[in-house]
């Protein structure tokens, strides 16, 4: 059976048709936060079949697989490619309605031409035909990106990554840009001392000094940040519960790091105070050097812990949390808005029923020094769908400036996501084309569609400096 990805999917209305097709369709894509791993864009990795390019690490069809009841042993486990790609092919048609079941038929079409319906009869013809092409010069990591007209990528990297990978994509000449991003979550993490002073000892190692104390401590990781800019990193990012935003002093901070680097474990109270100051310190470095923040709140992660011992993080194994997200967020930011060192800021919720809270929460930090200086991120993780985006898009209208926002990402650590950037796309001018047919927004296409291509390039181009 032939795929419903037809050329005006989710566009229901000439006027939507009009406004992807003549505006957004052709725009590039800067995708400003992902988990690509720069080690393969670098060497142009040529991927041996598509399992390896698109089930490898994607713990969004894992955790379908699952509920499927398809044994681990086909999704992280020791089966084959060919199996395990079989064993995602039969569990496609029971993805109906959700966001996997749109993604996988885009994906199959945009990259590889296929637009066959993904299930158990089709599985083998597709698995050799996708395999065929992903063995081509056209369908290397640079080739995908390519393909897709990706023209900027920022990853995601830990203080103290070499940027090695970085700095060959930089020397190699090609057209993509490819920067770092700052994420600074383990220099903050502090609930387990052994793992903490072995981040420390390794951290002393790329800075190439010791850290006996806090000032060190902060020297070496503005060493790092320094490193990061100087390699064009130009956005840091924090993955956190919430902000913390508790009162401490300087001398509280040197005793807490005194403590935990000789093996103590810390207070509750430790612990908020020292994560605290951190986040303003490194809020503080990227103020300085003109910098974007992001803040990705609200995950609930390493929930089952038989998971996490046998796999690991990041293998499906997190959901939606409920924690309280407005005071000390609303803390966090006038502080270092009253010092005039509140940076570049994008904030993302994981709990939907924090929408209308960001969208009202970055209007009182927009100080008019930049257009849009405060983002509220887009639909982030579990969000990231249609219903998601939707009401994203529709709370930012309504309690903030949608014209303004910088739009689409990832977060992917796969190299066939792009299609996401389509997908978003399409229900932004959905959204817009309908309410023009309806009377409610003016029948203005050229001013209608110059904010789209905004929303979907021009506003982070410029918000970024890039």
């Amino acid at each position: 059976m032939k795929t419903f990805i037809t050329d005006n999917f989710l566009l229901y209305g000439d006027t939507a048709a009009q406004l992807y097709h003549d505006f957004a369709k052709q725009m590039p894509i800067i995708d400003y936060h992902n988990h690509l791993p720069p080690a393969q864009i670098a060497a142009n990795h040529q991927f041996e079949n598509i399992t390896q390019a698109w089930l490898y690490g994607d713990h969004y069809k894992w955790r379908a697989m699952r509920t499927n009841g398809v044994h681990e042993s086909y999704c992280t486990g020791t089966q084959s490619d060919e199996a395990k790609f079989q064993a995602w092919a039969e569990t496609v048609p029971y993805t109906l309605r959700n966001p996997l079941y749109h993604w996988t038929h885009l994906e199959l079409l945009r990259y590889f031409g296929v637009d066959d319906l993904l299930n158990t009869d089709s599985a083998k013809e597709i698995y050799v035909q996708t395999s065929a092409l992903v063995n081509t010069p056209a369908f290397t990591t640079q080739g995908l990106l390519a393909k897709m007209n990706v023209e900027t990528l920022c990853t995601t990297d830990d203080p103290i990554d070499s940027l090695e990978f970085h700095q060959q994509i930089a020397a190699s000449g090609i057209a993509l840009k490819v920067l770092p991003a700052f994420r600074p979550d383990k220099a903050m993490q502090v609930d387990d001392a052994e793992a903490f002073n072995a981040y420390v000892d390794k951290l002393e190692a790329a800075a190439g000094m010791s850290i006996g104390s806090y000032a060190q401590f902060l020297d070496a990781l503005k060493k790092r940040h320094d490193f990061f800019a100087a390699n064009g990193c130009k956005v840091s990012d924090h993955g956190l519960e919430q902000i913390y935003a508790e009162d401490y002093t300087e001398a509280d901070i040197i005793s807490i790091f005194s403590e935990i680097r000789a093996g103590k474990t810390l207070s509750k109270e430790q612990r908020l105070k020292f994560m605290s100051a951190m986040l303003v310190v490194f809020a503080q470095w990227d103020h300085e050097k003109g910098w974007i923040q992001q803040f990705h709140l609200g995950a609930l992660r390493n929930n089952n812990t038989r998971g996490l011992r046998l796999l690991g993080a990041d293998t499906g194994w997190d959901s939606i949390g409920d924690f309280p997200q407005a005071v000390a967020l609303a803390r966090f930011l006038n502080k270092l808005d009253n010092s005039d060192q509140l940076a570049k800021t994008i904030i993302y919720n994981l709990n939907p029923a924090d929408n209308e809270l960001m969208a009202t929460m970055i209007g009182n930090f927009n100080d008019g020094s930049v257009a849009g200086k405060i983002q509220w991120g887009s639909a982030w993780w579990f969000l990231d769908q249609k219903d998601g985006m939707t009401k994203q898009i529709n709370a930012l209208s309504n309690m903030g400036l949608l014209s303004r926002f910088v739009g689409m990402l990832t977060d992917s650590r796969s190299f066939l996501s792009f299609p996401r950037h389509e997908y978003f796309r399409r229900l932004l001018c959905n959204i817009m084309g309908e309410e023009i047919d309806k009377g409610e927004l003016p029948n203005d296409i050229q001013w209608v569609g110059k904010i789209v291509q905004d929303i979907c390039y021009n506003n982070a181009k410029n918000y970024f400096n890039l």
